[in-house]
C-alpha cells in the first residue's frame, strides 16, 4: 500500500520546491525525486517523521561551545555525507545522523545548528557559511557550485579528496620541519647547559696551572662568562626576537616579506615552493572542477593560496582575465611559476581541460613534495649531529687544550 511522504527538495537552479509523493517506501520516494531531477533535503511520512508516528523526534542536544574540530574529523565527515547522499539518504536526515555520531563537542554543536537552519528553509551552503570556524570559503563555494548544479553529492566526494590530500600534504610538511626543530632544540639546550653550568666551573682549575691560556680556552671562558652573567638578557632578547618577528608578520608588508623570504630560503624554499605550487593547483582544479566560474575560483585560490606571492601573482592573473586576456600569460611572467606549470595552463586554457592538468600540476608536485621531504630528512640528520659534534667538541677541546699545554710544560722542563 503506498504510502504520502512530504518532501523538501532542490531544482536543478537551486530554487526549494516542497510537495507531497506517494510511494511504498522512503527508498522508493527518494528515487522518484531524483527521476524528476530533485535533491531530496528532506523526506518524511504524512502525518509524522518517517520511521516514527506521533510527531517529530526529538534530539538530546549537546551542551557545548563551539570549539576546534578534530584532525581528520572533517574529511570523514564531508566522505560520509557525500556516500549518504548518493546512497538516497535526505540530506538532513544524513546531517542528523553525522551530528549525533560526532566525536568532538564542538563539531557536534555546529552540525547540530545547520540542521537547524537547513529545517527552518535555509541552503546547506548559506548554513555552512554561518560557521567559518570549521567551514572554510572553499568548502561553503563548492558545496554552493553543487546546490546550482545538483550535483551535491558528487561534489562532497571531490571536496573530500581534496581535504584528504591537502591534510597530506600538511603532514608531509610537519615531517619536514620537526626533525631539524627538535635538533636545534637539543644543540641549543646542551650549547647552553655546558657554557653556563659547566665551563665556568674550570676557571679555578686553569688558574692553578700557572700557564698561558689558548686563545680558544680564552675565547669559549669569556662566552661562558658572559652568558652565566647576562643570561636573562641572551634569552629574553631571543623571545623579544620572536615575538617581534611574530608581530611583522601580521602586518601586510612584513607577511608578504616573509612570503618572500621562505621561497628563497636556502634548502627550504625549494620545499616550500613546491608546497605552494601543489597547494594552488590543487585548490584551482578542484574548484574549476567542480563548476565554480573561473573568476570566483581564482577569488578563492588567491584567499586560500598560504602565501602572498602567489596570491598576488593569481589576482594579476585574475585582472587579466576579466579584461579578456589570457589566463596564462601573467603566470608565465613571474617567476615562481616554471616554465612546466605556466605551458600546462596555457595548454589546459585552449583545449579546456585546465582542470585535469591543473590536476595533473598538483599531483606531480605532491611527489615531488614527499621526495623532498626523504631527501631533506636524510640529510639534515648529519647536518645537525656534525653541527652538534662542532659546538660540543670545541667546547671540550677549550677545556682540556691547557692540560695538553701543562703537559708540554711539564715534559720539556
Amino acid at each position: 500500500m503506498a504510502t504520502k511522504f512530504k518532501y523538501e527538495a532542490k531544482d536543478q537552479s537551486g530554487k526549494l520546491v516542497k510537495g507531497s509523493v506517494s510511494a511504498e517506501n522512503q527508498a522508493d520516494a527518494v528515487a522518484d525525486l531524483r527521476r524528476r531531477n530533485l535533491t531530496p533535503i528532506d523526506v518524511t511520512k504524512s502525518g509524522g517523521w518517517f520511521g516514527g508516528g506521533g510527531g517529530p523526534k526529538t534530539k538530546t542536544k549537546k551542551k557545548a561551545t563551539r570549539s576546534s574540530v578534530k584532525s581528520g574529523e572533517l574529511e570523514v565527515f564531508t566522505r560520509q555525507l557525500a556516500t549518504m547522499l548518493g546512497a538516497g539518504i535526505p540530506m538532513l536526515e544524513a546531517l542528523e545522523i553525522l551530528a549525533d555520531q560526532a566525536e568532538s563537542p564542538g563539531f557536534a554543536y555546529c552540525l547540530d545548528k545547520v540542521v537547524e537552519e537547513i529545517r527552518s528553509g535555509s541552503d546547506l551552503s548559506k548554513a555552512l557559511e554561518s560557521h567559518k570556524r570549521v567551514f572554510s570559503h572553499i568548502y561553503v563555494s563548492m558545496i554552493r557550485a553543487g546546490e546550482v548544479s545538483g550535483q551535491i553529492d558528487t561534489i562532497l566526494q571531490r571536496l573530500a579528496e581534496y581535504l584528504e590530500a591537502a591534510a597530506h600534504l600538511r603532514s608531509e610538511i610537519k615531517s619536514a620541519m620537526t626533525y631539524p626543530v627538535i635538533s636545534l632544540v637539543l644543540v641549543i639546550g646542551i650549547a647552553s647547559f655546558l657554557m653556563i653550568g659547566i665551563v665556568p666551573s674550570f676557571k679555578p682549575v686553569f688558574e692553578s696551572l700557572e700557564v698561558e691560556l689558548p686563545g680558544l680556552t680564552v675565547f669559549i671562558m669569556d662566552i661562558a662568562f658572559f652568558m652565566k652573567d647576562f643570561w636573562y638578557l641572551i634569552f629574553g632578547g631571543i623571545a623579544a626576537a620572536i615575538f617581534g618577528i611574530k608581530f611583522a608578520c601580521k602586518t601586510p608588508k612584513g607577511a608578504y616579506v616573509k612570503d618572500v623570504v621562505m621561497l628563497r630560503l636556502p634548502v627550504f624554499g625549494i620545499l616550500f615552493k613546491k608546497v605552494a605550487l601543489s597547494r594552488f593547483a590543487r585548490t584551482f582544479s578542484t574548484l574549476v572542477k567542480s563548476g565554480v566560474p573561473i573568476l570566483g575560483a581564482m577569488e578563492i585560490v588567491s584567499n586560500t593560496s598560504g602565501n602572498l606571492v602567489i596570491s598576488r601573482i593569481v589576482d594579476g592573473a585574475r585582472d587579466s582575465v576579466r579584461n579578456g586576456e589570457s589566463l596564462s600569460d601573467p603566470f608565465m611572467k613571474s617567476t615562481v611559476f616554471p616554465p612546466m606549470v605556466t605551458k600546462m595552463m596555457a595548454i589546459g586554457e585552449r583545449s579546456g581541460a585546465l582542470d585535469a592538468l591543473l590536476e595533473k600540476i598538483a599531483e606531480f608536485y605532491d611527489q615531488q613534495v614527499e621526495a623532498e621531504v626523504k631527501g631533506l630528512t636524510s640529510m639534515i640528520e648529519p647536518i645537525m649531529i656534525a653541527i652538534m659534534g662542532v659546538i660540543v667538541g670545541g667546547i671540550v677541546l677549550a677545556v682540556f687544550l691547557p692540560i695538553f699545554k701543562l703537559q708540554e710544560k711539564l715534559s720539556g722542563g
